[in-house]
């Protein structure tokens, strides 16, 4: 083996200043380290960057083959081959500090909301990008105004330390250089699975590290599928399932751009695992789509889906601040006639409740959170709020404010006696994780604490895979589900999609 020579994980990359960067800073200033972003999916043989690790630096790391020797190359070409690889991290001082200056909008509940806040940015002619240290956030460059609406923060590091990583050789500890590319001809071991890769360990935005997976789009379905909705699901059920995990993939792709890869490989996502446990089924749903999605105007649609929408589908705008899309429009998902006195918008207490009272002929009723109730006390309420409601006063109590078309609550006031907090959209569920949906009633219970009666889990826009599995077993095929759950998308072939062929979607 090559002798390793040592080169700094920051200095490594790229060191040209991004669009998003320092306009008018110096050299050393810079909004983020850099990262270069990865390839674009390329519309004929489309190839995504999925991460199965992120914030590594922490804690030292173990790689195995599942069989054979792991082949690692890092940024240097400098060669390592071993059944086992030991990898860690040592803080090591920079030759020159790095000033980090930024304008933060956030913390966000979602994705969603930050890209909406980010694009806001953009119409005020700021360039600005999604990032994700620990909640969603939205930078700029120091000293950008916020949109309409919005509020800013500057943030301002001064780095004298970088994270280098290290392989252990029989000689010792080699510093190694990002990117460091894996090759894993017998597959590798990780997270109680076997992934095929190639892989990369390569520097993030924060300063930490990432294990990516460079996997082809079909392969990637295989280890998503049954984990979103479950192996033992109908055929058409499964079906439909992949090509939503397929549109949902190409749309998102731009997720993590900030930290050099595509999406991750958790509920930040879709949950992604080991393919090579997808049984015949699934596998069967995968290739029996394969290369079809979801299409609306040449573009993959806001593919998005949840377990169970307690029997009324949501419009987009329920869930997160989203401009209007025609193929997510609120619906009663019933089999049979409306309960008497339920017919959307529902915008009452009375009429959503009349809803929930209704288990006969409403679709997906099978679900264990269709139907549920929780309670929220006084402690409770609190802890939600964190520092948020510490200027409340006692007693909290949670109020309705207004409510969506499909009767969801769109915003929620936690009131005190010396102010309020409203809770919008996602951000509900993200602060009452206790809460399966935000399709409820609250009533009193006694002693301060609330009843909270609902129905489905999820935010509810799109399909509802408990609706889907249902109908499924009804004999409905995947087109039919689809169209149902995007009244007015298209299934076509992602070759069909603009820029597919041009190589780039």
């Amino acid at each position: 083996m090559a002798t390793l020579r040592v080169l700094p994980a920051l200095l490594s990359l790229s060191l040209l200043v991004l669009s998003a960067g320092c306009q008018g800073a110096g050299a050393e200033s810079r909004t983020r380290l850099p990262v270069p972003e990865p390839p674009a999916v390329d519309g004929q043989r489309p190839v995504l960057w999925v991460s199965l690790a992120a914030r590594l630096g922490a804690e030292p790391l173990r790689l195995e083959a599942a069989s054979g020797a792991l082949q690692l190359v890092d940024g240097r070409g400098e060669r390592f081959s071993s059944a086992r690889l030991q990898l860690r991290w040592l803080s090591q001082p920079l030759a020159d500090p790095v000033e980090i200056r930024r304008s933060v909008m956030g913390p966000f509940s979602s994705f969603e909301g930050a890209e909406q806040a980010a694009l806001a940015w953009s119409r005020a002619g700021v360039t600005a990008e999604v990032a994700h240290p620990r909640d969603w956030e939205v930078w700029a460059a120091p000293g950008a105004a916020p949109p309409e609406g919005y509020a800013v923060r500057q943030v301002q590091q001064r780095l004298t330390q970088q994270r280098v990583l290290q392989v252990q050789t029989p000689a010792g500890w080699r510093n190694l250089a990002s990117p460091v590319q894996l090759q894993a001809p017998g597959g590798l071991r990780f997270k109680g699975g076997v992934f095929a890769g190639p892989f990369r360990l390569q520097s993030d935005a924060y300063g930490s590290w990432t294990l990516v997976e460079q996997v082809p789009l079909e392969r990637y379905l295989q280890g998503v599928v049954p984990h979103e909705i479950g192996a033992g699901s109908p055929a058409a059920a499964l079906a439909a399932q992949a090509v939503l995990a397929r549109t949902w993939a190409l749309r998102n792709q731009h997720r993590f751009l900030v930290d050099g890869y595509h999406l991750c490989s958790d509920t930040q996502c879709q949950v992604y695992s080991d393919p090579r446990q997808a049984g015949p089924a699934v596998r069967q749903a995968v290739s029996g789509t394969a290369g079809r999605v979801l299409a609306a105007e040449g573009k993959p649609i806001h593919a998005v889906y949840h377990a169970s929408n307690g029997g009324v589908s949501a419009d987009e705008d329920e869930a997160w601040p989203l401009p209007e899309l025609r193929y997510l429009e609120p619906a009663l998902d019933l089999r049979t006639a409306p309960p008497q006195g339920v017919s959307l918008p529902l915008d009452s207490d009375q009429e959503v409740a009349l809803l929930l009272a209704r288990r006969s002929g409403v679709v997906g009723a099978s679900h264990p959170l269709f139907r549920w109730r929780r309670q929220l006390d006084q402690a409770s309420l609190r802890q939600g709020l964190g520092a948020s409601g510490a200027g409340l006063g006692s007693p909290l109590k949670p109020v309705v404010l207004e409510r969506g078309p499909s009767g969801r609550v769109v915003r929620l006031a936690i009131q005190g006696p010396q102010g309020q907090v409203v809770l919008e959209r996602d951000a509900i569920r993200r602060t009452y994780r206790q809460l399966p949906s935000t399709l409820f009633v609250l009533r009193p219970a006694g002693g301060g604490a609330w009843s909270v009666v609902g129905g489905g889990f999820g935010h509810g826009a799109g399909l509802s895979q408990a609706g889907a599995i249902d109908l499924a077993r009804r004999g409905w095929t995947v087109d039919q589900i689809l169209s149902r759950y995007y009244p007015g998308a298209q299934l076509v072939p992602i070759q069909s999609l603009a820029g597919a062929n041009g190589g780039a979607l």
